[in-house]
Formats: structure tokens, sequence, C-alpha cells
């Protein structure tokens, strides 16, 4: 895309109506956050940045070019971290200040970036809470990740002259059909976006579709993954002493409704195979003692990752309950399994398992990694099971056969090989707006 069309006739009074909606719900809003810190703290602190108590930090140069990058939770934050540390290498008169949602999106910045960017919770989509951001930051780009498309935070930057690049994006059948309900003010919205940058042309199909321009398939930043120094990540010594010879299944990324499946497509594995194990990693951290207590109550011998020096030799299972080791641990498995996949939220990440060089099971639900499970399947690397039993009997089968499990891993990683021309594509567009003259601004 090159310059930004101007918006419709329509897009004033679709986005005042949005607006208007928008803060009426930042009570509930609040009260949400509020709720959900009852199990995960972390939700109630900082607060104040997400609804316009902002101040830029000390550490913030007005001499420097900021760019601010959105990433709404872990996978958006790890797919752009190669991103801003080729940025960083390349420009180092650059700054960023990089948001998420989520408090384990914030974690998964401190741990990949550290202080060498400014984290920030996101402002909410209201005008006077960006309008405060922008006032404060100064940037002059915005780089939002995959689908964080905020209208008024569009809006507000195209209006102050602000580059704007989606990066990595996509967009499902069911995220389509959402946007299409409101297809006028989707439409000026990326009109208003100078590049969309997207995973694969089925996402640049569903984006012209909705209006946009020109979308340009850049491939998927996730391909990009860095998995420790010589392209090898050590595993975790006590999950290694646990397992001994015996063989692991790491299910990663679960969701609330889907241990019950995959506890019960375990107990088809342990008929055949009595001596395997598994890992699971639930998803969100505030859900972790609750599946412990369900494999407990489920008959298992359970042990957690926070108290690893008292796992026993007839611990069946152990809950994941660390942030930052998902590597490490699938250092230690056999078989992946990539949660999300058995409820109707879409897969996670089964791109991270692949460059372990694991093979990778999932459920029949894939929508959020579609074009990456497609190229994983027909590599012969990823297989799909519809339910807990077909999933029980595609791991009896690859725990039996080693050389199957070797192959599907190596397919795995000659994908990725295959795929790594996203992170420089990116950077190019990036590139070629940083040194763009500026937009002309809308009236």
């Amino acid at each position: 895309m090159g310059r930004p069309s101007a918006p419709g006739p329509a897009s004033p009074m679709q986005r005042a109506i949005y607006s208007i909606i928008f803060t009426l719900a930042l009570p509930l809003i609040w009260i949400r956050l509020l709720w959900r810190s009852r199990k995960s703290p972390a939700y109630s602190q900082r607060i104040g940045e997400r609804f316009g108590r902002i101040r830029a930090p000390d550490s913030l140069d007005p001499e420097r070019t900021t760019i601010w990058l959105h990433a709404v939770s872990v996978g958006e934050s790890m797919a752009a971290a190669p991103l801003v540390s080729a940025l960083q290498a390349e420009m180092p008169e650059l700054q960023f200040v990089v948001s998420t949602m989520t408090p384990t999106g914030a974690d998964r910045v401190r741990q990949q970036m550290g202080d060498s960017v400014i984290h920030h919770y996101a402002p909410y989509d209201a005008t006077w809470i960006v309008n405060r951001f922008l006032a404060a930051f100064r940037p002059k780009m915005l780089i939002l990740m995959e689908t964080e498309l905020w209208p008024n935070t569009i809006h507000l930057a195209h209006r102050g002259g602000l580059k704007i690049l989606l990066a990595n994006g996509r967009l499902s059948e069911k995220s389509l059909r959402s946007y299409s309900r409101v297809k006028g003010l989707t439409r000026n919205m990326l009109r208003q976006i100078h590049t969309i940058c997207v995973q694969a042309e089925d996402d640049a199909a569903r984006f012209r579709n909705l209006g946009a321009e020109a979308p340009r398939v850049t491939g998927s930043l996730k391909f990009a993954l860095h998995d420790g120094p010589g392209g090898q990540t050590p595993p975790l010594a006590p999950i290694e002493t646990w397992k001994g010879e015996r063989q692991l299944i790491v299910a990663a990324s679960t969701r609330e409704g889907e241990e019950p499946a995959v506890l019960q497509a375990f107990r088809c594995c342990l008929e055949k195979h009595p001596q395997s194990r598994l890992l699971i990693v639930p998803r969100h951290p505030e859900r972790f003692e609750q599946v412990f207590e369900l494999c407990s109550e489920a008959g298992f011998a359970t042990g957690r990752r926070s108290r690893a020096g008292s796992l026993e030799d007839e611990t069946r299972i152990v809950i994941g309950d660390s942030m930052g080791e998902m590597m490490q641990y699938f250092a230690s498995a056999d078989i992946a399994f990539v949660g999300g996949s058995l409820v109707d939220t879409g897969c996670h990440n089964v791109l991270e398992p692949a460059a372990m060089g694991l093979p990778v099971t999932i459920g029949p639900s894939r929508f959020n990694f579609a074009a990456v499970c497609k190229l994983l399947e027909d590599a012969g690397a990823l297989r799909s099971a519809a339910d807990s039993g077909e999933l029980g009997d595609t791991w009896n089968v690859l725990l039996a056969d080693r050389d199957s499990r070797e192959r599907m891993g190596a397919a795995g990683k000659s994908v990725i090989a295959a795929n790594q021309q996203a992170l420089e594509l990116t950077l190019a567009e990036i590139r070629r707006l940083l040194q763009a003259p500026d937009p002309l601004r809308p009236e």
C-alpha cells in the first residue's frame, strides 16, 4: 500500500457511534480487569496506564525517533521480538515503546527485549486516552501485530502523521465475518494503514474483501524463531531427571475445557505405553492450580514444575506452572500437542515444537494458524485428530514408531528453514515507510 486513502464519508459517523459505545463500556472493562485480578493479580497492576494515566518515563529520549509497536499478548510479542531486535541492530537511533494487553504479554516482552524497550500497557481505544498516549510518547510510526485493529487508535495515529504498518497480519474466516458486520468502519480503518503485511494469500484475500487496497504477502514472522545459542535449547534438568528413559508428551497452551480430552487421550496411551509421561502447560497462569486439581481428581499422580525437586518416579503428569520455559519443555519431549485446538479457539503456535524437531499433533480447530498448519501437514510434520479418541490413537502410533517421529521432526525443521523470508520482507517495508516523506494528514 502507498499513501493511505482518504476515509469515506460514512466514517466519521460510524466511528463516533463506536467511540460512544466503547466509552460507555469502560466502567465494565475496569470491573472485568478487577475480576480477572482475583485469579491473576497482575491485571490490577499499572491499571491506570490503560485508562489514560500516562506519563513517559525518564528513559524516553526526545531526540530519538520513537516507534510504537503494539502486540496484544504472548504470541504477538514473540513474533515481534526478532523484528525489534533486527531494527535495533540496523537503526540504533530508534527507540521502541512496546504495548501489550495482557500481563503474560508484558512478561514475555521483559524476557525477550528487557530494558532495550519501554513497555506500556496499551491505551484503551477511547479518543482521549489514545491522544494522551500519543502526546506523551510522540511516536513517528505505529506497528500493529497480527489483528490488533483499533479504529480510534488508527484514526488518531493517521491524523497525527504517523506511518502505520500492520505486521504479520492474519484474518480468519471467523474474524472476517465479525469485521464484515461493520464493513464501512473497517474499510476506512484499513485504508488509513500505509502497509498491510500478511502471512498468506488467504489472509490477503480476506483483507481485500474488507476493503484493503494492496495487502502484501510477506509470510509469518513466527517462522523467525530463535531457539537458543547455537540453535539448541537445553532441556530442564529436573524434568529430564523425572522423565528418565521414558517417553514424554508435552501438551502446550491448553485452554479451559480442553484438559479432560487430553487426559482421556493420555489414559488411552497408558494402556499400550504404561511408562509414558505427560506434561501439561495451561495457556493462562491463573489456571495452573485448577488444572493440577483436575488431573489429581482424575486419578493421576500429579506434580508441579514449581516443585520439581519433589517429583517422584510414580508421578505420571506434571503441570508446567512456569513462564518462559516452553521451549525447554519441548527439548525434553518426544511428542508435542498444541492446545486451543480441541476446543474452538483456533490453535496456538505450532511452530515452536516444529522448530525443536518434534512431531506436532493438534485437534480439529486451527483457524488462527490455518496456513502454517497446512504447510506442516502437507510436509508430513503435523497430524490432526478429530477428538480425544483419535488423538490417543495418534499418540500411540507415534510412541511406538521412533522413525516416524524423527521423520516428522525433520520435516518440521525443513518447513521452517524454507520460510525465513518474512522478517526481511517486513523490515524492507518498515525501511521504506521510515524513509518516505510524511503522509498528507487529513483535514
